[in-house]
């Protein structure tokens, strides 16, 4: 009879778990999508799909509660693990499909001046935005409400504003066309250091404030961040020294020279340190430069030879794969770089910045970082320091993680391998 009883209480609670879950699912915002959003990416959703799990598996945990399990913290664990990682497959696959399936949003720049060329790279940079771009117009071409109506809103799908300066009637007189035409709309401010990445909007009844914070975090963050990546550097050294070990037999079996690439690289605040590579290149490679490039393209910041026939065969597929930077987690372990952080730069090279460069110094730099998930190889000086500016002006373990998992995505799709 108890059996009988406890069936049916495992089969009331399992029958209720589905519903419960998928309320929790719509709670958290995981089946709306904010159409009001210009770019969409799974990663952002992560803490939502961390708490959905957690509390699903605690709903598991009630139904199984009713009847023994062995090693019952080890089958929670699996649980939560197996259920984060499909739900981040699942949510990933289908915004794949998504794009695939649906047209890009026809859009159109109205502005002019660097607000409209830095809108318009940032489409071209980020194809995940899924925009189509149909026409860059002047302010002065759009005036007036009856004819943006009439002439562009009719066949697009979003309107960029993007101009240094902003009429209010004119702003006023968009918004009303985009409300009425079911356009969405996006504006890029005209004083884009006001607002910076590390501003944030807020509202007082019906007043917008900007609120600027100069980057602060607090000791806690960063004494967790050094934890993480010691933690990780270590588990992954470990899991990964037979992988280490076969390139280096594969590097000394491939010709004559050292394993390790070393070289000097600026660090926190500018101190140098030898940051190690595996090798990639023919051991003369420093000597032949100036035969595949010029001394004008070496003044270069962001200088990268496509096709350098220095690079070794084997390089190439280790480049392709990032497998040549495994030796950089003994950089973490030692304390120079952290698993995440801006790009460790060439101390001559830092030895040029100017005093808004050097900001980029203030953290430690990074195996890998906004630079290579944001643009990576594609990105120009000015906007490699831009991404790096906004990364540590919103420093966070989020968004580590976040990085950490589109570096993921990277590596696979090779984007930016040379």
């Amino acid at each position: 009879m108890s059996t009988l009883t406890g069936d049916a209480t495992e089969t009331t609670l399992s029958l209720a778990f589905v519903p419960a879950w998928v309320v929790i699912a719509k709670a958290l915002g995981l089946y709306d999508r904010d159409h009001r959003r210009l770019r969409h990416l799974t990663v952002d959703e992560l803490p939502s799909l961390f708490a959905w799990t957690l509390t699903g598996t605690a709903g598991l945990t009630l139904v199984l509660a009713a009847r023994p399990v062995e090693s019952f913290v080890q089958l929670r664990l699996a649980i939560f693990g197996s259920a984060l990682l499909t739900a981040f497959a699942l949510r990933s696959s289908a915004r794949f499909l998504w794009r695939r399936i649906t047209p890009r949003e026809r859009t159109l720049i109205v502005g002019g001046g660097r607000l409209a060329k830095a809108a318009q790279r940032k489409l071209e940079l980020f194809p995940d935005i899924h925009a189509s771009l149909i026409g860059v117009i002047s302010v002065d071409a759009a005036m007036g409400r009856r004819q943006i109506s009439a002439h562009w809103l009719r066949d697009v799908d979003r309107v960029i504003l993007a101009s240094s300066t902003i009429r209010e009637q004119f702003l006023s007189d968009l918004v009303v066309s985009c409300r009425e035409s079911h356009t969405k709309l996006s504006v890029v401010p005209p004083l884009r250091s006001m607002f910076g990445s590390a501003s944030r909007l807020s509202r007082v009844s019906d007043l917008t404030v900007i609120e600027y914070n100069t980057w602060d975090v607090s000791e806690s963050t960063l004494v967790l961040k050094r934890a993480m990546d010691f933690c990780s550097a270590l588990v992954a050294l470990t899991v990964l020294l037979p992988v280490a070990v076969l390139i280096a037999l594969v590097i000394r079996l491939g010709g004559p020279g050292p394993i390790l690439f070393r070289q000097l690289r600026a660090g926190q605040l500018g101190r140098p340190f030898q940051m190690y590579k595996f090798r990639t290149m023919v051991p003369d490679a420093e000597a032949r430069l100036s035969e595949v490039v010029s001394l004008e393209q070496l003044r270069e910041p962001m200088f990268k030879l496509k096709r350098d026939p220095r690079v070794t065969r084997v390089g190439r597929v280790l480049r392709r794969t990032s497998m040549d930077e495994l030796p950089q987690l003994v950089n973490v372990l030692k304390g120079q770089m952290s698993l995440v952080g801006p790009r460790p730069e060439q101390v001559d090279l830092v030895e040029r910045y100017d005093c808004e460069h050097r900001f980029v110094l203030a953290v430690k730099p990074g195996l890998t970082g906004p630079m290579q998930v944001f643009g990576r190889g594609n990105l120009t000086f000015e906007e490699r320091l831009a991404v790096e500016r906004d990364y540590i002006e919103n420093l966070s373990l989020g968004r580590d993680f976040r990085i950490l998992a589109m570096t993921i995505a990277a590596v696979f799709n090779r984007q930016g391998a040379f």
